[in-house]
């Protein structure tokens, strides 16, 4: 079955929409814990996952575009093993900036892609997978003022503290896809689908995106591929 990315401005309702999807396919959602299992499967530790999304991206400061648009800055270290003069394996500790952890998202996203049966929320997944045929990519809005109080809601804050909230994140999520991918994350032509979530609720939404999951072509994940190696050796 197909991969779905869904790209969500703050407050549209995307998340839960996401979830919903989840629940009604049996697909599993692209998180930290499933970024850790298929890290395994490349081969590197947890504990060297990093996950750089637009959620804990922050838009670069006036001095840092100032100095230099290239200028990649760290984001964190890991733990890693190096061999010392005598051959032998000591720990060592190796800096990752934003270009580092990028890499690790795109290369993490193409595996779990080969997998299949994954929503993908936000971290580039409509541009990193834009050319999969099997691929649904979805995006959800809401007007501002709907987001607004969406957030008041969940986030339990002030109107004037829902609308920084909305304005800082989406400003990050923009330059961030603007950034490192290089598209408008706004731009309808990345999508199959642009969900107003204020005109439907969140399982009607949701119904929509399933039902457009139905007309993707099917292309054969690796684990179907290995469940039908499976199933010719029974026979």
């Amino acid at each position: 079955m197909a991969v779905i990315t869904i790209s969500r401005e703050f407050g549209s309702g995307g998340d839960e929409i996401a979830a919903r999807i989840c629940e009604m396919l049996g697909y599993r959602s692209f998180d930290k814990r499933l970024m850790a299992q298929v890290a395994s499967d490349m081969g590197l530790l947890e504990h060297q996952v990093v996950d750089l999304s637009e959620d804990n991206y922050e838009v670069r400061k006036f001095w840092d575009r100032l100095f230099g648009r290239d200028n990649p800055r760290v984001v964190t270290t890991v733990g890693t093993w190096k061999r010392d003069a005598t051959g032998s394996r000591v720990p060592d500790t190796e800096v990752l900036d934003e270009a580092n952890c990028i890499a690790m998202v795109k290369e993490t996203i193409r595996t779990a892609h080969k997998q299949g049966n994954i929503v993908i929320v936000g971290r580039g997944g409509q541009a990193i997978l834009r050319d999969k045929p099997d691929v649904l990519h979805v995006r959800i809005i809401a007007s501002y003022q709907e987001r607004v109080q969406r957030v008041q809601r969940h986030e339990k804050v002030t109107v004037q503290q829902a609308r920084i909230l909305i304005e800082d994140r989406d400003q990050a999520a923009a330059d961030y896809l603007d950034r490192f991918y290089d598209i408008d994350w706004a731009d309808p032509m990345l999508y199959h689908q642009v969900i107003n979530a204020g005109k439907w609720s969140v399982e009607a939404a949701a119904h929509l995106i399933v039902h457009a999951v139905s007309y993707m072509p099917a292309v054969e994940t690796e684990e179907a591929e290995k469940a039908g190696r499976a199933i010719q050796r029974a026979a």
